[in-house]
């Protein structure tokens, strides 16, 4: 496994927020956790990366290639997060300075990791743009020079650069129309085989988890309900929570609409 969750809860003062959840995911799977708003999905997903806010209080264990993250030090996880863990945000415009170029993140993400050869670096980054069908003209572009899909883009090469191990990708369709995020969850598709990371995708979208997950958790409330293999789950629910889940997304079964692989690019 390369990462074991194990009775993780969060607490605030008021309360406990992600109560003794528990998952794991393989070495170069696609693990989905499936919840409405407030589930408690996306802190999962910060707790993770050590990246909860400072009025939130994780205990439990977090096994990442069997180190307990929960026990690092905060230069230790600066290590870790980017080159064996990254993210992909829901807002991946806020992953940008506006002021700062494309190739000036593409820059300094490497330079935090010991990538000191300005050649190199630029090596690598436009390698990396080219995985994902940008130009290289835009290397030199602001943020709001491109366009959304084109950001997004971006920033899944930027989060791949390095070759994480894990890439948690918390809701990145959520600010593109279907199209473009049909089109991002095929691109990071394509990447992974590639890459051979393993993803855990935070979502709300059931359409996407029949198409691409292999394995999923579903949350209520800072607790996973159920969880098991994606064809048990969505053909043979159990929990009352996951089947009607399922029964509010009548567009489950249904792919996207002839021809709209063929339309234009993002």
């Amino acid at each position: 496994m390369i990462l074991s969750v194990e009775q993780l809860s969060i607490s605030s003062r008021e309360k406990k927020i992600v109560d003794n959840v528990s998952l794991s995911i393989r070495e170069g799977e696609w693990y989905a956790v499936v919840g409405q708003s407030g589930s408690g999905k996306t802190l999962l997903s910060q707790a993770i990366g050590r990246m909860l806010s400072p009025n939130l209080h994780a205990e439990g264990k977090i096994l990442f290639n069997h180190e307990d993250l929960l026990s690092l030090s905060p230069k230790q996880m600066r290590t870790i997060r980017g080159e064996k863990l990254s993210y992909i945000f829901q807002d991946y415009q806020g992953s940008f300075t506006p002021f700062r170029t494309i190739g000036q993140h593409f820059e300094e993400y490497q330079i935090a990791h010991g990538i000191h050869h300005a050649k190199t670096r630029k090596m690598i980054a436009m390698e990396a743009l080219d995985s994902v069908g940008l130009e290289e003209s835009l290397y030199t572009r602001y943020p709001f020079q491109l366009s959304g899909g084109q950001l997004q883009r971006a920033s899944i090469a930027l989060a791949l650069l390095l070759s994480p191990d894990l890439l948690i990708a918390d809701e990145i369709t959520t600010a593109l129309d279907s199209v473009s995020g049909h089109r991002v969850l095929e691109l990071l598709a394509k990447r992974q085989k590639e890459t051979g990371c393993a993803i855990l995708f935070i979502t709300h979208d059931w359409r996407h988890v029949r198409r691409y997950a292999t394995r999923l958790a579903v949350m209520k409330d800072g607790e996973i309900v159920e969880s098991g293999g994606k064809h048990r789950i969505l053909d043979h629910p159990q929990h009352e929570y996951t089947k009607q889940l399922i029964q509010a997304a009548p567009t489950i079964n249904r792919g996207l609409p002839s021809g709209l692989e063929e339309a234009g690019s993002i």
